[in-house]
């Protein structure tokens, strides 16, 4: 055996220690399948001189789940072979749990997924008692279910309605929680400790069965026929229909292998559940999540798209100008990562209501390290005390010109060879970096509103932007625990640009006379978070009426072609300098915001832009909100303002929203086909212009057959 190490020690206990060679952490690879079928036999036949198995790790984690590389090929017509796969790998588990011997999973790291299956197979689970450790089924956030029993047992040791956030929503469980809920049978101090409490459980519990096989079983919570019970099944569905908007099928099947389950005994529960993770795991949504969640996020996280050459770096004190929401949040961001701040404005009264943004977060969020926190924060009106600082990134208004001033206040204060950031969203950064001495360690930084919540970072190369300076940035970024895509030079650059189409696509259709409600739910049974209007509103028309201005002035003086007119753009001007309606901030915009109830759209809406009797497809709103942002996407690949497709790809669904279901913008062409694409964004551009015209990349990519990444 290549992946297992069998050592039987004197007592007669059996430690099971997986141990991938040359892997950083073990998956269910096909070489592990036939190594722990080894090992099982080998169990078997060695059973009566055994007092007991420990399975163990030799990684800083336990288990990390199963082989998605393999996995993401499968198709449709390979479902009976994905069933029997899984089906395979169930009699093994089977096998360990009624070896009639004592199975303990001493848990060293992180148990996830197909991990997490592994141990619920042991008769005991003992896991170290470390905070940061997670435990759990989080396949549905990868459009998966749990296909190794994880579904059937959690919900035979949970009960149906507790089950459900774990298994339906994928949420993740800390040791402690884990223990209170009995999941787990021991919390050890360390790794010591955690084999003396595994063998010291062997020793009192010499015949164990697991719950499902006692004839004494109950099912926690009640069964599905018991008053409470069936009244939560009865509304369900529907409420989570409502959540998923019918666009992610693996909640639905998780939902359904609970309930069948628990009509059947539990062998037949188990294959009720390989057949729903066959169908799931060989659709195109899960192959799409997979994809982004994945294979896109892992490819982020060890660094493609960073210089590889340079040394790691991490920012010991960090500069931000601006004290407003999104420099105290980036004033958060950081300190809650331990990293000191001087969070700098024009008063002191406006530094220490920047600093207050976090003692707010703090009471909501209850954290025991609250006051080590807001030390780190330190609100100042004086340049002076950004001296020394290895990083100091601008958040003021988004004015060339006040930019350019703080630029050349703050540089000079920084540590030799720290690095200068702006957090813009929209104007160039080579333009910015102009009012740098040293343009060389000037880069973008493009967090997200609100800071706190939004895991995306863009990080903008300037034209001078040096290869060390990209590698502080990203590593910045991985050090607050957010997610950077890097992006090159370009007006709007990515993210901002891309959003730009999602908005105007949505006011050009209300110019068109299509309902604003209509419009709103196009979009969100597109699966986007929130409508096109409702999110203008948010980001204020003002705002958008002015980037529109800044940039043709712009293009005037540079002598460059202005784009054509959009119809999109004329109803934000028209909201904003004919109606006196900017947006949420201005007191209203596409929407009312009563002081009492929730906003609804503003009723001379209709009276202004509607058309009686306007004909309109649904599923084209739907299309017309998808296909804009990904052909928008599909530019900056082109024109290199975008380098790599994981970087689109994430980049649309952490900063704009774009569909989940999708696997991003990109993939979401992968997903149709780019010969189809290609064909419909045709269609789409004769019928409603040059917007959605295909560039020459996905024209090739059609012409070729090929995939965008």
């Amino acid at each position: 055996m290549k992946t297992i190490r069998y050592e039987k020690d004197a007592e007669g206990v059996v430690t099971l220690t997986f141990d991938a060679p040359g892997a950083a952490v073990n998956t269910m690879s096909a070489e592990w399948q036939a190594d722990f079928e080894a090992a099982l036999a080998r169990l078997q036949k060695e059973k009566e001189s055994l007092a007991g198995v420990v399975i163990a790790s030799a990684k800083s984690t336990f288990f990390a789940g199963a082989e998605l590389k393999e996995l993401v090929k499968a198709t449709p017509q390979d479902g009976p072979k994905v069933f029997e796969e899984v089906e395979r790998l169930k009699r093994s588990l089977r096998a360990l749990e009624k070896l009639g011997k004592p199975v303990v999973a001493a848990i060293n790291g992180a148990a996830l997924g197909g991990g997490w299956e592994i141990a619920l197979s042991a008769h005991c689970r003992i896991v170290l008692d470390d905070s940061r450790i997670q435990l759990g089924c989080p396949e549905v956030t990868l459009g998966l279910l749990p296909g190794g029993g994880g579904v059937v047992k959690m919900t035979r040791l949970l009960g149906l309605q507790a089950a459900f956030p774990y298994l339906v929503e994928g949420r993740l469980l800390r040791p402690r929680e884990a223990a209170d809920l009995k999941l787990i049978q021991g919390l050890a101090a360390n790794r010591e400790d955690l084999v003396r409490m595994a063998r010291e459980w062997i020793r009192a519990h010499p015949a164990p069965i697991q719950p499902w096989d006692d004839e004494k079983y109950r099912m926690p919570g009640g069964a599905p026929s018991s008053p409470q019970v069936s009244q939560m099944l009865a509304i369900a569905p529907a409420m989570l229909v409502e959540k998923t908007r019918g666009l992610y099928p693996a909640p639905e099947a998780i939902m359904s292998a609970m309930v069948e389950g628990l009509y059947v005994d539990f062998d037949t529960a188990m294959r009720i559940e390989s057949r729903y993770f066959a169908k799931i795991a060989t659709g195109a949504v899960a192959k799409n999540m997979i994809s982004a969640f994945f294979f896109n996020l892992n490819a982020i996280k060890s660094g493609a798209s960073r210089p590889k050459d340079v040394p790691r770096w991490k920012a010991a004190k960090l500069g931000i100008l601006g004290a407003g929401m999104m420099g105290g949040g980036i004033a958060w961001a950081s300190a809650s990562r331990g990293i000191p701040c001087v969070l700098k404005d024009v008063s002191q009264e406006k530094a220490e209501a920047g600093k207050a943004y976090s003692e707010k977060l703090l009471a909501k969020r209850k954290r025991p390290d609250g006051a080590e926190i807001l030390g780190r924060i330190q609100p100042s009106a004086r340049a002076e005390d950004l001296r020394g600082c290895d990083l100091i990134i601008e958040a003021v208004f988004e004015k060339r010109e006040l930019k350019a001033q703080v630029t050349k206040e703050a540089e000079p204060m920084l540590a030799p060879g720290g690095i200068f950031a702006s957090n813009t969203s929209t104007l160039p950064i080579t333009g910015l970096a102009q009012a740098a001495a040293r343009p060389e360690n000037f880069i973008g930084l493009h967090f997200f509103s609100p800071v706190d919540k939004m895991k995306l970072v863009e990080i903008i190369k300037g034209a001078q932007t040096s290869p060390e300076t990209l590698a502080r940035a990203y590593d910045y970024v991985l050090q607050i625990d957010k997610t950077p895509i890097v992006v090159n030079d370009s007006r709007g650059f990515y993210t901002s640009r891309t959003f730009g189409t999602f908005v105007q696509e949505g006011c050009a259709m209300l110019a068109e006379g299509i309902p604003a409600a209509v419009i709103e739910n196009a979009a969100r049974f597109a699966g986007m978070p929130v409508g096109p209007l409702a999110v203008i509103d948010e980001t204020s028309m003002s705002l958008s009426v002015h980037v529109m201005e800044q940039t043709l002035a712009d293009l005037k003086a540079e002598g460059k072609p202005l784009p054509p007119p959009h119809p999109g753009q004329d109803v934000i001007v028209r909201m904003v300098k004919e109606f006196k309606r900017p947006g949420r901030a201005g007191g209203g915009g596409f929407y009312e915001y009563p002081k009492e109830g929730r906003k609804f759209l503003w009723p001379e809406l209709g009276k202004i832009f509607g058309q009686a009797k306007l004909a309109y497809d649904f599923e084209e709103l739907k299309q017309r909100i998808l296909y804009r942002q990904a052909i928008e996407t599909a530019r900056c690949l082109e024109e290199g303002v975008l380098t790599t497709a994981h970087d689109g790809n994430i980049g649309s669904i952490f900063g704009i929203g774009f569909p989940a279901w999708t696997g991003g913008a990109l993939q979401y062409v992968n997903y149709v086909g780019a010969a189809k694409f290609v064909q419909r964004a045709d269609a789409l551009a004769k019928k409603y212009g040059e917007r959605f015209a295909p560039p020459k990349l996905l024209r090739d990519l059609a012409a070729k057959g090929g995939r965008l990444g």
